[in-house]
């Protein structure tokens, strides 16, 4: 076999890992957020302040080793620990929360008064740091995928099942659609022509990269998994399509019945799927030659199931970007979230005992249940996480340190002190170019794959490549943040 027959047979024929073990990789990155964020406050107790000496190399070297290196490790060497890695992270945060708290020297320092407390914010609450992390995951699983240690049950699924990097596709569009114009109450301004015209012209950057990744992978013999979107089709087509037919629906229906939406699409696909031949048709392999139809079955007909997935965030958006002015109502929300994604999880379960095993190839009703549900669960982990850092804050006094939510406005002196710090923070820079970030990570895999054989790589040297590829990445999204460039195609 060749190198790109290997490199394809590598990728295929898997069958995923358990919801269990996905739903528990959601506590990794909270936690992670909250050991970063105690480790400044600790780091400004002692010496009050925060380290701002060479910005650009301890700032970012900081977020690395405590954000991205978990990750990467969670992914590859610690796969089979990752509980005990979560718990052990899980103890020191537990730990270090309380000699914070216990050391506090504000006065009524309490958990009563912090629920009352008032709370501003610069930015949408938690979903900021959701669509960053989302990023970030699948910046790293898109290369780690063709390293052997990256374990064969976080793949991408053949048919049926729950790999991780399948409810990373459905994530990344339910996590775009948490802030389109929709979602943050925005008016269509002039017509709904005019509207749609220009969400058709929004989306011109996705169609230019999607047919330059097309051309690039046809001519340069690169491997791919034909059985994931088909022969011609990508996700960046998909992504297109999805955002260009949600605003047409927006546009003829309020966005607050989004959920109605949502569950009509999946459900009507779902009942097509069963009651036609054309599960059957997606499915069947050996008829890819006969025309565009059939050679992007997958592609084509799997964008029904993300315009439902779509759906269902533009629902959540509008909910989470309600006005809320304390801490109490926010756990309220947090709560609701919660509740949600164990409704959906137990829709989900009742689906996959009645009708069939969640499918990303099919993007069927159980899998658009699955990628909200987790989505929700995923989002109301990092919700607690950063009322946790609220609380920290709260409890030190260190105002500084970056996080979704402010008790009270602060002093113009610490306001400018606490812009500087959020100014090196990496997932600032991450939110101010993401699609520019996915980019690049797309190119930088493939340029890795073109320089290493990565089916022969030991572990070690696949961690290093990993862990190079995603510094690489964070310093060129970095710098350009420090250089205040935002990189935006219209």
């Amino acid at each position: 076999m060749s190198q790109r027959d290997l490199k394809e047979a590598f990728v295929s024929n898997l069958n995923g890992t358990s919801l269990q073990e996905v739903a528990l990789g959601s506590f990794l990155t909270p936690v992670c957020l909250i050991n970063r964020g105690l480790i400044l406050t600790l780091y400004y107790q002692a010496k009050r302040t925060l380290p701002l000496p060479l910005p650009l190399i301890s700032h970012l070297l900081l977020d690395f080793c405590v954000l991205i290196l978990p990750l990467v490790l969670s992914c590859t060497v610690l796969s089979d620990i990752l509980h005990q890695v979560i718990l052990g992270l899980a103890v020191v945060s537990a730990c270090v929360l309380c000699y914070i708290y216990r050391v506090s020297s504000q006065p009524q320092n309490t958990i009563s008064a912090f629920l009352q407390s008032h709370i501003q914010f610069d930015q949408i609450p938690f979903v900021t740091i959701f669509r960053v992390f989302v990023n970030v995951k699948t910046a790293i699983s898109i290369l780690a995928v063709d390293f052997i240690v990256f374990p064969r049950r976080y793949a991408k699924t053949e048919t049926y099942g729950t790999g991780i990097m399948d409810i990373g596709v459905g994530a990344y569009v339910f996590a775009n659609a948490l802030v389109c114009p929709e979602a943050r109450g925005k008016n269509i301004s002039g017509s709904k022509m005019n509207h749609i015209r220009k969400q058709l012209l929004s989306v011109w950057p996705l169609v230019v990269v999607g047919m330059a990744r097309l051309v690039s992978v046809k001519m340069s013999g690169y491997h791919e998994h034909v059985s994931e979107y088909g022969v011609h089709w990508n996700f960046f087509f998909t992504l297109a399509i999805v955002r260009v037919v949600a605003s047409v629906i927006l546009s003829v229906l309020r966005a607050s019945q989004s959920w109605l939406v949502a569950l009509l699409i999946s459900g009507l696909y779902q009942l097509t799927l069963e009651t036609t031949g054309l599960k059957g048709f997606i499915i069947h392999n050996n008829d890819r030659d006969k025309d565009f139809l059939h050679a992007n079955k997958e592609g084509i007909f799997s964008v029904v199931g993300y315009i439902a997935v779509y759906m269902a965030g533009v629902q959540v958006g509008l909910y989470v970007m309600k006005p809320r002015s304390n801490v109490r109502q926010w756990f309220k929300t947090l709560f609701n979230l919660l509740l949600g994604s164990f409704v959906l999880y137990t829709s989900l379960y009742a689906c996959q005992t009645l009708v069939e095993p969640v499918s990303r190839r099919l993007a069927n009703l159980p899998f658009c249940l699955w990628s909200v549900a987790q989505s929700l669960f995923f989002m109301c982990c990092l919700g607690v996480a950063d009322m946790i850092l609220l609380f920290s804050k709260r409890s030190s006094g260190c105002q500084l340190i970056p996080s979704s939510w402010n008790l009270y406005k602060k002093p113009s002196d610490s306001e400018k002190k606490t812009g500087e710090i959020e100014r090196h923070c990496l997932i600032q820079a991450v939110s101010r170019n993401q699609l520019l970030f996915f980019l690049l990570a797309n190119v930088m895999t493939g340029l890795t794959n073109s320089v290493v054989d990565t089916l022969t790589c030991g572990s070690s040297l696949s961690v290093c490549v990993l862990l190079s590829y995603m510094f690489m990445n964070c310093l060129v999204i970095h710098v350009l943040h420090l250089c205040g460039i935002t990189v935006k195609f219209w």
